[in-house]
């Protein structure tokens, strides 16, 4: 960040943005207290680590996990933003979007928190942006289901449904696969104050390792892109592009734009030419189709890679231009989607691939984060692991079973969720490291045999069905409070 940059900018800009990080950081901070509790829960009770140790280990893999998973899921959560309030991050109603989303995702999480109770926070981040989608359409008057990328909603409701059953059943299925496979009964004891054997120990160390790594690469980088979203609003010219994009990829981009542009100018011209033939009803429909959807993308092409051949780097922009240039590229990606959406355009799988390949080169311009952003993300979540993790801990090892987590069964939900998360990872699959891995632990309750504690199952299951609408209901909420309030 610019020393100087910063000190030239409005008090209340200053104070809006330090406001809006530590929220954003206090968000990572509950975090810590659910997922990564999940993540270090068994391997503590267990006793296979000490607190300290296990949290130590789970933070710095949570750092590794943030740090090498890229930041492809952290701009996948921005993006389901409004476009219109995403290119307008620093306006009034751009930063009440903001502590909207952030403060309707901490209050929920502190309340399931306060119960003991584990909860997503990825999607209560994620309910809190449909909220503020939906609240902002019906505030502009705008279509509701165009306010949010409802494709990637619907792929996070699929997995609400979808994480729990897996982790219940294949959990269960493995502790049956270990009884079978190993007669030694201290591994179907509770823990006690003893250790398990070594071989199980190193499971549960190397899994639990695992957990945190996927849940830094996934949930971990959320706050990355939340933290962009204030930087790039309150100091635009720093952080609106990537200014370590170099020149081969600049260079790239302007070729890439340049295929992506006749590749339009060919369909629109295909579309012409076939609405020749079909009389002038058709043609007037295509005509209409045109002049709407393809000619502005090729003007916004056109804006996009004019800006970039008149300069040869982020860093010879002016300040003003990086903002327009960055809000130009996101609105060309919208046309895109939408495009894609209403199928207007009938694109060959090389045709597709080239304007994929524009899309790619542009999107390293604008979804970028420096390293002191993730290191402060992930120190963020550690800290929070660390004052929190007990109350989580304490009810995945005592709570859901009648009886307390047994060796075997702490090994068998820990690899279950490293396995499940990871593979999800590496799908694009929006999976929650709590939900997984608290059915996980149900289910090997269940395959042992031992009777459940309703009351906390009950509980679990209330949150995980009433995290995604009670977010959504106060991030909309919110939204148009704050909006009133900064208007008024």
């Amino acid at each position: 960040m610019e020393v100087s940059e910063l000190l030239q900018a409005p008090a209340v800009t200053l104070i809006v943005l330090f406001g809006a990080i530590v929220v954003a950081l206090a968000f990572e901070a509950v975090n810590g207290f659910h997922d990564t509790a999940n993540a270090v829960a068994t391997v503590i009770y267990t006793n296979s680590l000490k607190p300290r140790t296990a949290v130590i280990i789970s933070g710095i893999c949570n750092f590794l996990g943030v740090y090498l998973g890229g930041i492809g899921v952290a701009f996948a959560i921005v993006h389901l933003l409004p476009t219109d309030l995403l290119v307008n991050a620093g306006s009034k109603a751009g930063m009440a979007m903001i502590f909207a989303i952030l403060i309707s995702a901490i209050s929920w999480n502190i309340a399931t928190w306060r119960r003991g109770i584990p909860c997503s926070s990825s999607h209560a981040l994620i309910g809190a942006i449909v909220g503020v989608g939906l609240a902002n359409a019906i505030v502009q008057g705008a279509p509701l289901f165009r306010s949010t990328n409802f494709g990637s909603v619907e792929a996070v409701l699929l997995s609400l449904l979808i994480s729990p059953f897996l982790g219940f059943c294949l959990a269960a299925l493995v502790l049956k696969l270990v009884r079978k496979g190993t007669r030694d009964s201290r591994l179907h004891e509770p823990p006690e104050d003893r250790q398990p054997p070594a071989w199980v120990r190193a499971v549960l160390i190397m899994t639990s390792t695992g957990v945190s790594l996927a849940h830094g690469s996934n949930d971990g980088q959320k706050g990355v892109g939340l933290l962009m979203i204030i930087l790039i609003g309150c100091l635009p010219a720093h952080f609106a592009l990537n200014l370590e994009y170099g020149p081969k990829s600049w260079d790239q981009a302007i070729l890439s734009l340049d295929q992506m542009a006749r590749v339009i100018r060919y369909k629109n011209g295909q579309m012409l030419v076939q609405a020749s033939y079909q009389g002038s009803d058709a043609k007037d429909g295509v005509n209409f189709s045109s002049s709407g959807r393809l000619n502005p993308i090729s003007l916004q092409i056109e804006n996009i890679a004019g800006c970039l051949e008149e300069h040869n780097s982020p860093g010879s922009i002016t300040p003003e231009k990086r903002l327009q240039l960055r809000k130009g590229i996101l609105l060309l990606e919208d046309e895109i989607k939408s495009m894609e959406k209403s199928k207007t355009l009938q694109l060959t799988s090389s045709e597709k691939e080239i304007i994929n390949r524009a899309r790619a080169d542009l999107r390293r311009l604008t979804d970028y984060a420096p390293m002191w952003v993730i290191l402060v993300v992930a120190t963020a979540i550690g800290i929070g692991t660390m004052v929190g993790w007990k109350r989580v801990v304490i009810t995945v090892g005592e709570r859901i079973g009648t009886e307390p987590l047994t060796y075997a069964q702490g090994a068998s939900s820990e690899i279950v969720a490293m396995l499940t998360i990871g593979f999800a990872d590496l799908l694009g699959l929006p999976v929650s490291t709590t939900h997984v891995l608290s059915s996980g632990v149900t289910g090997t309750m269940v395959a042992n045999r031992v009777g459940l504690k309703y009351g906390t199952v009950r509980d679990i299951a209330l949150a995980w069905v009433l995290t995604f609408p009670t977010t959504t209901l106060l991030g909309g909420l919110l939204f148009v409070v704050f909006c009133k309030l900064v208007q008024g």
